[in-house]
């Protein structure tokens, strides 16, 4: 088999906090800042010798050369959305969460996937809404390097990652007066006490799930997505032809139900042995 290509590389993954809540209130308009909202933050990561991945729905993952590059951009595009942000209104604001990871991936053309991607989802996930979570290896690149005001943030338990992480967390300087941003605002936690699984922040408790799902989605190769998707696409089939009292999708869908239930497995089977070995 041809040895997938590695490269060591700045993981920028973006999404909308309360997307479904925004999307709900007003599709269209919702669905039009998210265009220019996009079209702003690739133009930014440009900028900073990145470019966009791959986006699923709201969320975006953004590669960038450096891990000093990625906190710059990143600090940038907030800023962009504080601005866009001002002159709206509390029903058309769209603010983004953003998580920042470094790590050596696997690169199948356009695609990047391994755990480096899957841990800046996750931060993502956790960071506060308008805010940047930074992993301990992407903080170890630019501190001393660039002017932030940080706060550790953890021991954190991210989704489907086996150890935790400590991340640190960075304001915009749209929320405050400091030259570059201040410390975001959620508490440490006691290393004894009970490790996180995900914070609620504004978004609607029901989101939680969906984002989840949405991070490993874009975190996994190509062939994994088009699987979902053909899957996704026999159910919604067996609907319009014979509702929920005839499935029969299943059929169709062994052979993609079959290469995902391989993937998984080989994936756990893989991070048991690091475990092992480490």
């Amino acid at each position: 088999m041809k040895q997938a290509k590695r490269r060591l590389t700045a993981v920028i993954c973006a999404d909308v906090a309360g997307y479904s809540r925004l999307m709900e209130v007003d599709e269209e308009g919702t669905l039009a800042r998210l265009r220019t909202c996009r079209a702003l933050m690739v133009e930014l990561v440009a900028s900073h010798d990145g470019r966009l991945v791959n986006s699923w729905g709201d969320a975006l993952i953004f590669e960038v050369s450096s891990a000093t590059e990625a906190v710059r951009c990143a600090v940038a595009i907030q800023d962009a959305m504080a601005a866009q942000n001002a002159s709206r209104s509390d029903l058309e604001t769209m603010a983004f969460r953003i998580g920042i990871n470094i790590g050596d991936l696997m690169v199948e053309g356009d695609d990047i996937y391994g755990d480096g991607v899957n841990v800046a989802a996750r931060l993502q996930e956790l960071a506060p809404v308008g805010g940047i979570l930074l992993s301990q290896v992407v903080y170890e690149q630019v501190h001393g390097h660039l002017a932030l005001s940080v706060v550790p943030v953890g021991p954190l338990r991210l989704h489907n990652i086996a150890e935790p992480k400590t991340a640190y967390a960075i304001r915009p300087r749209g929320q405050n007066s400091d030259a570059v941003g201040t410390a975001a605002s959620p508490p440490q936690q006691e290393a004894a006490g009970p490790l996180p699984e995900h914070r609620d922040d504004a978004l609607p408790p029901h989101e939680n799930g969906l984002d989840q799902a949405r991070a490993w989605l874009m975190s996994q190769p190509r062939r994994v997505r088009a699987s979902v998707a053909m899957i996704g696409a026999f159910f919604v089939l067996n609907l319009i032809t014979s509702g929920l009292s005839n499935l029969w999708f299943y059929w169709p869908s062994l052979p993609f139900i079959l290469f995902l239930g391989l993937h998984i497995l080989l994936g756990d089977t893989r991070r048991d042995r690091r475990r092992s070995t480490g």
